[in-house]
């Protein structure tokens, strides 16, 4: 099938009426629209299932963008072929601040101009380049991708996934951005986790780098707060993305660990909360970037919030990014007596296989979610937050 008309003509005489919530409306870049089960990612091909079993692909580039960004995410509950290794923490400490402060331990592994081929590793990463990288340009990114490795391992959460190959993490990098949409990046995106095929996709001058004459050097100035995005969902395990958790939990803790202010190595935790504030309510620090909010925010009814097709939550990125944010930081530090201790048997619950309501039932903890809403909404605002369910 080259075509989403073709596939679409030939969708509706497959009669297409598989039962389950897999099945969703997918929509290609020019609006036209159809139903089908995604089975996976084929490369740059989203798979899409009919009734009778047999896989149709078609390019990911030509789906929408929203389609596009839910069929990459989709991937990250696919199996791997190698898992990192398992690091169960729900028991330790919140930390104040986390530092990564050894040598990233930077090897050239290739160096082939000719095939514009360049592999160089750090501790937990393999990064691919299409371009020669200097010593300390490499160093400088390794330090932050190792930096967001430990933090994401540090917090009490069992943040243990991540699918390595001859144990490490793989990373893209591109010089040319449109070398990155062709590999699978996603149009005006800064990064991009693509699950099928355990890879992070990243540009160059997203790196907090900038060229200099033939060279690169590192740019202080620019913010990087997709990168520990992305490189979250990279570590997030497969339960996590499950119904009930995949949306407001799996993009809030992202943004949690990217909003969390950032420096030469070392991720300040204690106080996070102003800067979530300002990025959620605004455009960030320093004008870095933000959702821009506003201090009064209005949003569907908090069960309908947290059970909604990722599809859905795609539609609102800005307003459903920074919700979940708020979200999430209720229950990681406001939450009871602020242990996290509600979110941790959530995460407990997922990882025991138990799904949508089942597993929210764990986190309601015997409250409705009427009064959880209300719950959190007290808490925003004390900081200064109106934070309104059911109103939208």
């Amino acid at each position: 099938m080259r075509c989403f008309g073709c596939l679409l003509g030939f969708l509706l005489l497959a009669g297409i009426c598989r039962a389950g919530e897999e099945m969703r409306t997918w929509t290609d870049a020019q609006g036209r629209k159809i139903e089908a089960r995604m089975s996976g990612l084929d490369g740059d091909q989203v798979m899409l299932e009919l009734k009778d079993g047999r896989k149709i692909p078609y390019p990911l580039a030509k789906l929408s963008a929203d389609d596009a960004h839910y069929a990459r995410h989709f991937e990250s509950t696919s199996a791997s072929d190698e898992v990192a290794e398992q690091v169960i923490n729900f028991d330790s400490e919140w930390p104040d601040r986390i530092k990564f402060g050894e040598d990233p331990e930077i090897s050239i592994v290739s160096e082939d101009a000719d095939r514009k081929k360049f592999i160089y590793e750090s501790s937990n990463y393999r990064y691919h380049c299409d371009v020669r990288l200097s010593n300390s340009v490499v160093r400088g990114f390794a330090l932050m991708f190792e930096a967001t490795h430990l933090f994401c391992r540090s917090l009490p959460l069992a943040l243990d996934g991540g699918k390595k190959t001859d144990g490490k993490l793989e990373i893209r990098l591109f010089e040319q951005y449109d070398d990155y949409i062709a590999a699978g990046g996603m149009q005006g995106s800064a990064g991009v986790f693509i699950g099928g095929r355990a890879l992070v996709l990243v540009p160059l001058d997203s790196l907090g780098v900038r060229k200099v004459g033939s060279g690169y050097m590192l740019d202080r100035d620019k913010s990087s707060k997709t990168l520990p995005h992305e490189l979250t969902h990279q570590l997030t395990p497969r339960p996590y993305f499950a119904k009930g958790s995949m949306g407001w939990f799996t993009e809030g803790i992202a943004e949690y660990v990217a909003v969390t202010p950032y420096r030469s190595g070392a991720f300040s935790v204690r106080g996070n909360h102003k800067d979530i504030i300002d990025y959620t309510t605004a455009y960030g620090s320093k004008n870095t970037g933000g959702r821009a909010l506003g201090e009064n925010i209005q949003i569907d009814d908090l069960k309908k919030f947290m059970l909604q097709d990722y599809g859905d939550f795609l539609q609102y990125p800005q307003i459903n990014y920074g919700c979940s944010l708020l979200i999430t930081y209720y229950f990681l530090q406001m939450d009871g007596d602020g242990d996290a201790k509600r979110i941790k048997s959530f995460l407990k619950a997922l990882r025991a296989g138990k799904t949508d309501e089942d597993a929210i039932t764990v986190l309601l903890d015997g409250r409705s979610y009427e009064q959880l809403g209300e719950e959190i909404s007290k808490a925003w605002g004390k900081r200064g937050i109106s934070l309104t369910f059911g109103a939208r």
